[in-house]
């Protein structure tokens, strides 16, 4: 034995590279038994502690992990059925063997029951009803939507309409969700309805032109009715009112909730109050609502009401639905390429993003990007995958301001914003993200001071490089765009040389908040800026200011000077 040994010993030492190639096999070898070993112990359960399924992100719900091996049985065995449900989906049958399908024998349809499983024992949330067909022209669902190419899912879909009140949510084409309180479509077949959730792959969120829908059980009873109806103010009768508001009934006892309920149901986003009669229908030419009345004129009683103003015949009392106006909803590419560039250009944190929302619903068109970011194409912003000299989007957002990227555009909107806001909105971004909020230690720490060091210059730069080399450049201050959306949406559209189409602007101005506008809740309870930063900052508006009047344009608005 010995000698056998020496031998091996001394034949290794020749072959070293035999020895570790050996070696390495051994260790492989060792690895695969142990593994092997901890899968086949015990059998396991999806969803069980002991499952590794349990760890996986994309099969689990949305609303987090939770015990999904109750009434499951381990060898319990399910045959695959022809149809996808989302995690809600009710099951028929009372078997047990049919809710416990193995993870390898499972399929799309085994990993959607698993995620419905666990959640159905808590609430009977919303309840599939079929695959049906979309018209990007026609909606099937025509109350609120979103997107999200990144993480949408069946719960997030179904929460965000239940919210606000819908009946009815349907997702499509992966990543779209629709809500609405009325289908207004035709069944397709289930195979049509073939594509995987973005968010969540174990679920089916619609096809191409094809909606998933679930109808919300639990939609509040509270919100159905009322919902967050938005107040418009008093206006005057129009002069065709039933052509300007089509829809109409007569109640003995009126009350707000019920008139928006019924223009609800109706799927308009305009209910007017006309004493006994609620009046239904869109923002239009003959029916524009900007000309506001005093609200004295509509101040009286409701019927069924105390404390409730109804309008009257003469004066309508306006509130917007939760319906959304698609009549400006549909956007696509440029059919040709473009034969010049337009930059949307502006500071960051001075509005481009929402600019580039109002753009792409007033004109129909997708926007461009000078650089990419995914949470904006995950949004809805298809044109930002875009290269931007591609011709295909109607504009192009960007934040250079040197003077070689300026002069590669043939034309540019400039939006110019306060500064104190644009600075404050863009720390924000950077610290907090598109709709977040920068935490309280980096307002007291060092990085604001330095932020405001280096930005509150460019602020200043970026519009006197825009003004200076710039060809074509049209002046957009953002407070004027958001206190006369209207006026200054159709000269930013004329400047694209889109034909403005009235009735599309007015729609916009129902939909003007879009996805990144920040809930205004949290507010600093101080003033960040010390005396010396409004002083230098100071300096800088008074330089824009004299700019903007020395080429006969308006100085900054009064409200960037502060009292």
């Amino acid at each position: 034995m010995a000698k056998l040994l020496l031998k091996l010993q001394r034949y290794f030492r020749r072959k070293p590279v035999r020895f570790f190639t050996l070696l390495a096999l051994y260790l492989a070898a060792g690895s695969l038994v142990f593994l092997h070993s901890g899968f086949s112990g015990e059998p396991t359960v999806p969803g069980s502690p002991r499952s590794p399924a349990a760890a996986e992100g994309p099969g689990l719900p949305y609303l987090g992990v939770m015990q999904l091996s109750r009434g499951f049985k381990a060898a319990a065995t399910m045959p695959a059925g022809p149809r996808r449900h989302g995690p809600w989906f009710k099951s028929t049958s009372k078997e047990p063997s049919e809710r416990g399908k193995s993870r390898d024998n499972g399929g799309s349809r085994s990993r959607a029951l698993r995620g419905r499983s666990g959640r159905e024992k808590e609430e009977d949330r919303a309840r599939y009803i079929g695959c049906y067909e979309d018209n990007t022209r026609q909606r099937t669902l025509r109350g609120m939507s979103f997107f999200d190419y990144k993480k949408m899912t069946v719960f997030r879909c179904q929460d965000n309409c239940a919210e606000r009140g819908y009946l009815y949510a349907g997702l499509e084409f992966g990543a779209e969700c629709y809500c609405g309180h009325k289908i207004q479509a035709s069944n397709a077949s289930e195979s049509e309805c073939n594509m995987e959730c973005k968010g969540e792959r174990s679920n089916t969120c619609g096809g191409i032109n094809r909606l998933s829908i679930y109808r919300l059980e639990l939609a509040q009873e509270s919100a159905r009715r009322y919902g967050s109806a938005i107040f418009r103010g008093c206006f005057r009768r129009p002069e065709n009112v039933s052509i300007a508001l089509p829809a109409s009934q007569l109640m003995l006892n009126m009350s707000v909730d019920k008139c928006v309920d019924f223009c609800t149901e109706k799927e308009f986003p305009l209910a007017a109050l006309a004493g006994t009669t609620c009046r239904c229908g869109f923002p239009s030419t003959l029916f524009p609502l900007h000309e506001r009345e005093d609200e004295q004129l509509c101040a009286h009683k409701c019927a069924a009401e105390e404390f409730e103003s109804c309008g009257s015949e003469e004066f309508l009392l306006v509130y917007q639905t939760q319906v959304q106006d698609n009549r400006c909803m549909d956007r696509r590419f440029l059919p040709s390429r473009a034969k010049q560039l337009v930059a949307l250009a502006s500071f960051p944190g001075a509005g481009n993003t929402w600019a580039r929302h109002l753009i792409e619903l007033a004109t129909g068109f997708y926007t461009g990007s000078y650089y990419f970011d995914g949470s904006l194409y995950n949004k809805g912003f298809k044109g930002e995958r875009d290269h931007w000299r591609s011709g295909r989007t109607i504009c192009i957002k960007t934040h250079e301001s040197g003077q070689k990227e300026i002069e590669s555009f043939d034309s540019a909107i400039l939006l110019i914003r306060n500064p104190y806001k644009a600075l404050m909105a863009e720390f924000n971004r950077k610290y907090g993200g598109h709709i977040g909020f920068a935490a309280h230690a980096h307002w007291k720490g060092k990085e604001w001071p330095e932020f405001v060091a280096n930005y509150a210059p460019w602020w200043a730069t970026h519009t006197l490089d825009w003004l200076r080399y710039g060809k074509k450049v049209l002046v957009v201050h953002f407070e004027d765009l958001k206190r006369d959306l209207f006026v200054q949406l159709q000269r930013m559209v004329a400047l694209l040389g889109v034909p403005a189409c009235e009735d599309r602007l007015l729609c916009v101005e129902g939909q003007k908040d879009g996805n990144f506008k920040r809930s205004g809740l949290r507010k600093l309870e101080y003033d960040p800026y010390t005396p010396e930063m409004r002083k230098v900052i100071s300096g800088y508006i008074r330089t824009v200011d004299a700019a903007l009047k020395l080429r006969n344009l308006s100085g900054v608005p009064e409200d960037y000077f502060p009292r």
